[in-house]
């Protein structure tokens, strides 16, 4: 015989299928194989056609394409014999799913089969249909499957109830026809039936609030008295798995209570003493029990409020977390994270064996390190440790931070490394959200720093700076710390390896040393504010100097470290006249620096010390106050430009939010828009940078003159492209500011040479420029024209949204219009993921920038500001029209608002 003919059996063609050695001799196989098949279709050969029917389920359980043995499914359902039905519907549920076309054609056959008189058809046929039943299908054999809910033989009554939820779920509408059917299911004696009836009752109350209410008021304590039969029935061998009796029928009936009980203060009272016979009388040394107790544990937690057994549940989840098995443990800390918003101070009880779940034995007799024990210390699964750290991060309260904190950290330090950075970043934020004061911050964070290195991400140390500045009295005590943990790391890292890793893994922490005692050197020379918990240390300007110069010296430290240690020798040099000629060596030493960025920073400081004396001291001035709370919210998005400051205001610096690129001038500390805004009584953005003084005070005539020409000197020293040389008075930026303006140019004036040259007005009168770097000035910038001024449009506006439109040209590119869009909430309610979406006919080219924040604050207290571009390739002939859907979120509900903008001004198009 052929081998390949039709009249091959399957296991023929299965063995040799399984003899191929290459994936290329079995897909020759079944190509030989698959062309006999269609050769005996082409036939009608009808006595191979269940044997080549196999043999397609074979085949596409393989990967292969079998779309073309579709028809014999039908064919084969439509035969008189069981094998042949048996066949054909068995290929109908693997080769065809409810999408296909084809399957419109068997409806009828499994019309005719749900009424056959033989109950094994009748079977097949519920099979089939609650495997690829669709919507029409559902519809129009509904009435077959609700007939057979009440036939004769149970397995058709159960495979019934099965097809019924496929249909419900399709159909939501037709099940008000089967909530009768369905709760007659629940006084059923076989186990069998009983499951698949309250399976379908389950359903039934998620998809329909009718059937929910019926079987509230009707069958509680039906399914109460159910549930008490089955934990207290005796001893079953037909049922019983590990002791208990049946617990699947357990876990169902628990799982429809838990639905019947939520929101319903009576059906939970039915259910409560059931409920705690369940928690206390079933066993949990076996997995079947141990199922049963975490489906009560879910039901107590989801019902209305009894304290007493939710104290029971979560001790039973207590007991959870001392078994041996990882999967009874997780399942464990999953429940008690829902638990912890129901009932946190049961949830506290537990803290110890929480923290038992995060740490790990650590045994290395070398070091004598054993820091914490732990009872599952044979167990390092990482998913227990990062589910029992998010549990741990949502136990902290105001009471408990302290010794919480102070374990996480210790546990840090031997932690493995892919822990520790999500680890650094709980911690972090547990420390920010509840420190009860400023000092205790301080001490933490920069134990974090230290103990975590470059897992802290630059969110963090920025947030540190900011806290420090703000605490006027714990300058000298943060400074003199962070100069104890740099020696002290210092002195015990001996080998130049050992010293190399310092710096790769502890860049944070010498950021932070390096800002502090550039800014505060001097009260760490002469002890000034000193705490009684501290104890005087004797440290020399040379000393301080010597710590900045070994930042500044390893070629391990990156731009943003080194570039920041030039500054703080900067400050120093004017802090420590006797140290100004060593400071100046120092700072000269990378004027042939292959980085630019040092380069030039070296040669531009070190003319400021040669030369400009006059000006040092007020460029080096103490940075003012970096308020954290404005700080935080301006990093967070939320707040307008212009914010004033808030005096008094409590710590919020969130961890972990992504640093946005900066312009050169905000990254000049590589502090991007972490800086607080513009306010009232610090001075402007610049100003902090910066640390000058920009208060009124009276000029002098001799002095006024050199201070005129301080922008210039102040923009070539800051390196923000090429300033304009304007043919009137330069900006007053060491001098009082006039008119109640601000000193200085704003950040946006000073962010790109075409905004400067924008402000460049003529005058009779030109001051020269002063160069830093010996007189090699940039040439003058002819101020560009930026095209016709288009008014303002108010694009959409809603009862709680209102967007403006601002638009521009660029020169010599009429068809491209740049659009800056205005967001205003005008509700109360603050929107959060706020997303703006644009659609534009295909004569328009649409791109739109990222977007300046996604928090919109409330009752126009802030904007939202982003920018489009748009271009007409019809430019003269056509208008711009804009579709414009907006959507955001709050009380944790996503609203959709749509417009169509179409009274764009018709200059744009012209």
């Amino acid at each position: 015989m052929n081998p390949f003919s039709s009249g091959t059996r399957l296991r023929d063609m299965i063995r040799a299928i399984r003899a191929c050695k290459t994936a290329a001799e079995e897909r020759a196989v079944v190509r030989k194989e698959c062309a006999a098949i269609r050769t005996s279709m082409n036939e009608n050969d009808q006595d191979y056609r269940h044997r080549n029917l196999a043999k397609l389920m074979f085949i596409h359980m393989l990967g292969y394409p079998t779309h073309f043995g579709q028809m014999e499914c039908l064919k084969l359902i439509a035969s008189a014999g069981f094998p042949e039905k048996r066949i054909g519907y068995l290929g109908l549920m693997l080769l065809l799913d409810e999408r296909q076309e084809v399957l419109m054609l068997v409806t009828n056959s499994l019309k005719q089969d749900l009424n056959h008189s033989n109950q094994y058809i009748v079977g097949l046929a519920l099979c089939a249909l609650g495997n690829i039943c669709s919507a029409e299908m559902a519809r129009d054999l509904a009435p077959e499957v609700e007939r057979l809910l009440q036939f004769r033989d149970p397995n058709v009554r159960k495979k019934a109830a099965l097809c019924t939820i496929r249909i419900i779920k399709k159909v939501p509408d037709l099940s008000e026809n089967f909530i009768n059917p369905a709760a007659a299911l629940l006084k059923e004696k076989h186990h069998g039936v009983l499951i698949t009836g309250i399976q379908l009752c389950t359903d039934l109350c998620k998809v329909s609030p009718e059937a929910l209410e019926f079987l509230r008021k009707k069958h509680t304590d039906g399914l109460v008295k159910t549930l008490r039969d089955a934990v207290n029935s005796p001893y079953t061998p037909e049922y019983d798995i590990s002791g208990i009796a049946d617990p699947f029928l357990h876990i169902r009936l628990l799982k429809l209570l838990r639905v019947l009980g939520q929101g319903d203060a009576d059906a939970s009272d039915a259910m409560n003493d059931i409920l705690a016979q369940v928690a206390t009388k079933t066993e949990s040394n076996k997995n079947a029990g141990n199922a049963i107790l975490y489906e009560c544990v879910e039901t107590i937690m989801s019902i209305e409020d009894n304290g007493g057994l939710r104290v029971l549940a979560i001790n039973i989840l207590g007991r959870f977390l001392s078994n041996r098995d990882n999967n009874i443990r997780y399942v464990a800390l999953n429940m008690l994270m829902k638990a912890i918003t129901v009932d946190a101070q049961a949830v506290q009880r537990h803290r110890a064996t929480i923290l038992e779940c995060v740490k790990v034995l650590i045994a290395n007799q070398k070091l004598v390190i054993w820091l914490f024990f732990f009872f599952f210390f044979q167990d390092s699964d990482a998913s227990i440790q990062k589910r029992a750290l998010e549990l741990v991060y949502v136990l902290v309260n105001e009471t408990n931070v302290k010794p919480l904190t102070k374990e996480l950290i210790d546990y840090l330090e031997v932690s493995d490394q892919e822990f520790k950075g999500e680890l650094t970043a709980k911690i972090c934020s547990i420390i920010e959200k509840f420190s009860p004061e400023k000092i205790w911050y301080i001490d933490q964070m920069l134990k974090v720093l230290n103990k975590a290195g470059n897992f802290v991400k630059d969110e963090v140390w920025h947030a540190l700076i900011a806290v420090i500045s703000s605490a006027s009295d714990l300058h000298g005590y943060t400074v003199r710390a962070l100069y104890k943990a740099f020696q002290t790391s210092s002195e015990q890292e001996m080998s130049f390896q050992s010293t190399l890793k310092f710096f790769l893994h502890q860049e944070s922490l010498v950021r932070v040393a390096v800002w502090c005692i550039g800014e505060y050197g001097d009260m760490l020379v002469n002890n000034v504010g000193m705490l009684d918990i501290e104890d005087p240390i004797t440290v020399t300007e040379s000393d301080t100097v010597d710590v900045v110069k070994i930042a500044i010296k390893h070629h391990a430290l990156d731009l943003t470290t080194k570039a920041m240690a030039l500054i703080a020798l900067l400050k120093l040099s004017s802090r420590f006249p006797s140290c100004s000629e060593r400071i100046k060596d120092i700072i000269v030493q990378h004027k042939g620096s292959f980085v630019l960025e040092l380069q030039q920073r070296s040669l531009e400081f070190n003319s400021i010390i040669e030369k400009h004396q006059n000006i040092r001291s007020a460029l080096v001035e103490r940075m003012p106050i970096l308020d954290d709370a404005t700080f935080s919210t301006r990093r967070a998005g939320s707040l307008p430009a212009a914010a004033s400051t808030s005096s008094g205001a409590s710590l919020n610096l969130p961890n972990g939010v992504a640093k946005p690129s900066a312009a050169p001038l905000v990254d000049l500390l590589d502090l991007s828009d972490d800086l607080p805004a513009p306010s009232s009584s610090g001075g402007d953005f610049l100003q902090d940078l910066l640390g000058i003084d920009l208060s009124p005070a009276p000029t002098q005539s001799g002095i006024g003159q050199i201070q005129k020409a301080g922008t210039d000197v102040l923009l070539d020293l800051l390196s923000i492209g090429t300033p304009v040389q304007s043919s009137s008075p330069t900006t007053d930026i060491l001098s009082s500011s006039q008119n109640g303006k601000s000193p200085i140019a704003t950040l946006d004036a000073l962010s790109s040479p075409s905004s400067l040259s924008a402000q460049a007005t003529s005058s009779a009168r030109a001051v020269p420029m002063m160069d830093l770097l010996d007189g090699f000035g940039p040439s003058p910038l002819k101020p560009e024209d930026n095209g016709s001024v288009y008014p303002p449009l108010v694009a959409f506006q809603s009862s709680s949204l209102r967007i403006t439109f601002n638009f521009s040209k660029q020169p010599g590119n009429p068809q491209t219009t740049l659009i800056q869009a205005t967001f205003i909430n005008l509700t109360p309610n603050v929107f959060t993921d706020f997303i703006f979406q644009a659609a534009v006919p295909k004569f328009l080219q649409l791109h739109l920038d990222p977007a300046s924040s996604n928090i919109l604050p409330a009752s126009g207290n802030g904007s939202i500001t982003q920018n489009l571009r748009v271009t007409n390739s019809q430019h003269g002939k056509k208008s711009l029209v804009m579709r414009a859907r907006m959507s955001y979120k709050f009380d944790n509900k996503v609203t959709l608002e749509e417009g169509q903008i179409n009274n764009f001004p018709k200059d744009l198009a012209s």
